[in-house]
């Protein structure tokens, strides 16, 4: 077939915004119940809910929880793991999970008589943003689920405690505070759920405390467990201010292993369990740590999410892990020798959920050619199969991009890492010498990553004919501690310089017009792309989502308990750099904004108030630069309904056709406004 010749960016394409949206998400929170795989998984056309889904023995995949239940947590604002189930010999499987509504405990059982609801076992309270619960353990033994308890005990955001709780299971705490028993004291600001040694004798937890983040110092906490179920002896066993523990788990044998950075990587350490120990001092006492595979790679992750499992022991000693430099793949390792053997198939991206049954391990996966799966390998037979949420084609992959990584050289030679997407059609080229726009990606966290894996949201650009160029910029996880401490005190320095590094480098290479680069990003890559607007005129335009542009407000109660001190290590203590959280936040440089864009806001965003952008708003009016302000009821940080998403998407597209001067006519046109006038839900202003 000849190619038609038509301009970049002006290219016709399957990929649209409803498509995008109906994809978007991935399945999470993987784990076994009896010979089952449950996992939640999005469901973007019912309001964004999680779904709770459970493959049984015969291959078929059902709901545990009809709409409108939701498998959600809220602690630390990002959630954790929500859910907790085991299977029984009579009755089916019991699960306690967390409602996202009302964010109680709640117990089902889904093979009992058709309608018997989810009992709840958590109280509400009127205090500021009320109990919150997550990464829970199921003890049957002792009629109770123990769990991170995070209780609100005044207005503020930050007005908050968090312990490790014991909620009956028989609903008598539901209505009744009191019932819950507490197994540790409130004397660190964030902990995880527990994790109990095999014999059911130690618990073992991480905690940090204000104001280092999980990536920058964590502790390893280890009690006895007593008969009563109680906590005692509590002591700090690894970790400290200049380590980050990320996860730990019990060998079979009653070592504790545990994913941490002491040597620069996340790499994976065993502490010898008590009879190896020589000179132990009481049941709870380990050894030193020794590193199972000294490499330079990550073993582990930052800690956003409490549950999150990079590695998960098999039966047998064998040790599931996730590992590398920059992507994650799977492998399993052998602690007594060392090796590491890779799971073969096509996925190159592996999510940090790992869930383990006798010699079986299921995680989920991606690859640059499919989405996000369920898979399982048999260890035994090295046979690995997807199980659950299968990747299907929803067009004709040759529309899909084809990604390229790239490392480029930014300020000071220091090294940048990032993703190429070039626009790509099976049908379409554009005419000799035309170069292509290209948009710049700029990640959240900022403690995060870009993954190298299929995502619609970019093939609905590439295949229209508009490249887009992922930044890893420096403070991005997966490269080790240098390249993720390269943002102390930098932010909004080193990333907007990476950003501009790769995008300039784009332009000097032949590969991006210059005239048409643009940036967008949510979050920490709002505030990037708004930092990009007032620091440098090389973009045309830009895309910011829910993100943070006055770092004043937002270190000072303008945001949630969780990152409200983050900015003492990505800029300063406020107390002795003041003048730098003025100089850097896009608030307070709104004069120096030349080039349109759009802002998408959630109006419940607790975690980037949208009162951040109507201020940015109002700051500049009057300077005659287009824009429109896109604001969504009921949706928080990040989108997650479709159709938020899809008026999302197709304002960014219009953006671009009005900024780079493209004639398309199938998305609707964005009203760019000269002045802030007051914004309407769902549209511009």
């Amino acid at each position: 077939m000849t190619a038609v010749t038509a301009p970049y960016g002006e290219w016709p394409s399957p990929v649209d915004a409803a498509l995008v949206a109906s994809h978007d998400g991935h399945p999470e929170y993987v784990g076994t119940v009896g010979e089952e795989v449950w996992w939640t998984a999005p469901r973007p056309g019912e309001g964004g809910r999680r779904a709770l889904v459970r493959r049984r023995t015969d291959g078929t995949e059902v709901p545990v929880l009809a709409p409108p239940w939701n498998a959600r947590s809220k602690v630390m604002g990002y959630g954790g793991m929500p859910w907790a189930a085991l299977g029984r010999a009579s009755g089916g499987p019991l699960v306690v999970f967390v409602h996202f509504a009302d964010q109680r405990l709640y117990v089902h059982e889904p093979d009992a008589p058709a309608g018997a609801a989810p009992r709840p076992l958590t109280p509400l309270s009127a205090v500021g943003e009320g109990l919150r619960w997550a990464d829970p353990v199921l003890r049957p033994d002792r009629g109770e689920v123990w769990c991170v308890l995070e209780e609100f005990t005044g207005e503020g955001p930050t007005d908050v405690r968090r312990v490790i709780a014991a909620v009956p299971l028989d609903g008598s705490a539901a209505e009744d505070r009191a019932a819950v028993r507490e197994l540790t004291d409130d004397r660190h600001r964030f902990l995880t759920g527990p994790r109990l040694s095999p014999d059911g004798r130690r618990a073992a937890w991480i905690v940090w405390d204000h104001p280092r983040m999980p990536w920058d110092g964590t502790e390893v906490m280890l009690a006895d467990v007593a008969e009563d179920g109680s906590f005692t002896g509590a002591r700090a066993v690894l970790g400290g201010p200049e380590e980050s523990v990320a996860q730990i788990e019990w060998a079979e044998d009653g070592a504790l292993l545990a994913a941490t950075d002491r040597t620069g990587w996340w790499n994976l350490h065993r502490l010898q369990p008590p009879e190896e120990t020589a000179g132990s001092h009481g049941p709870a006492a380990l050894g030193r740590p020794v590193e199972l595979c000294p490499r330079q790679e990550e073993f582990g992750g930052p800690l956003w999410k409490l549950g999150h499992r990079w590695f998960a022991p098999l039966t047998g000693g064998l040790i599931a892990v996730l590992h590398g430099r920059g992507a994650a793949a799977l492998g399993i390792l052998d602690p007594r020798t060392g090796e590491l053997a890779d799971v073969p198939g096509p996925w190159t991206e592996w999510e940090p959920t790992l869930a383990v049954n006798g010699t079986r391990v299921v995680g989920v996966a991606a690859s640059p050619h499919g989405g996000h799966e369920v898979v399982e390998l048999d260890v035994c037979t090295g046979r690995s199969r997807v199980i659950g949420s299968p990747h299907s084609d929803a067009v004709d992959p040759a529309y899909y991009p084809r990604p390229e990584a790239r490392t480029f050289t930014g300020p000071d030679g220091r090294e940048i890492h990032a993703q190429l997407y070039p626009p790509h059609h099976p049908g379409h080229t554009a005419p000799d010498g035309e170069l292509p726009p290209y948009v710049i990606w700029a990640h959240g966290g900022p403690t995060g990553r870009a993954p190298l894996v299929l995502d619609l949201g970019i093939a609905y650009f590439t295949s229209r004919g508009i490249g887009v160029a992922e930044v890893n910029y420096g403070g991005s996880t997966g490269y080790g501690r240098a390249y993720r401490e390269r943002l102390r005190e930098q932010w909004g320095v080193v990333d907007v310089q990476d950003c501009a590094a790769v995008a300039g480098a784009l332009a000097d290479e032949g590969i991006a017009d210059r005239a048409r680069l643009a940036i967008r990003g949510g979050s920490a890559g709002g505030w990037t792309a708004a930092a990009s607007l007032t620091a440098t005129d090389l973009y045309a335009c830009a895309t910011v989502s829910y993100p943070i542009l006055d770092l004043v407000s937002w270190a000072t109660g303008g945001t949630h308990d969780f990152e409200s001190r983050y900015t003492e290590s990505l800029v300063g203590p406020l107390d002795e750099v003041a003048d730098r959280y003025r100089e850097r936040s896009p608030m307070h440089r709104a004069d120096r904004v030349g080039s349109p864009f759009v802002l998408l806001q959630g109006l419940d965003d607790t975690i980037c108030p949208p009162e951040q952008c109507e201020r940015f708003l109002e700051a500049v009016s009057g300077r005659g630069v287009p824009h429109a302000y896109l604001t969504f009821e009921g949706e928080g940080h990040g989108f997650r309904r479709a159709d938020t998403m899809i008026r999302a998407l197709e304002a960014e597209l219009s953006l671009y056709i009005q900024t780079f001067g493209l004639i398309r006519s199938d998305v609707p046109t964005l009203e760019l406004l000269k002045s802030a006038v007051p914004h309407s839900t769902g549209g511009a202003s």
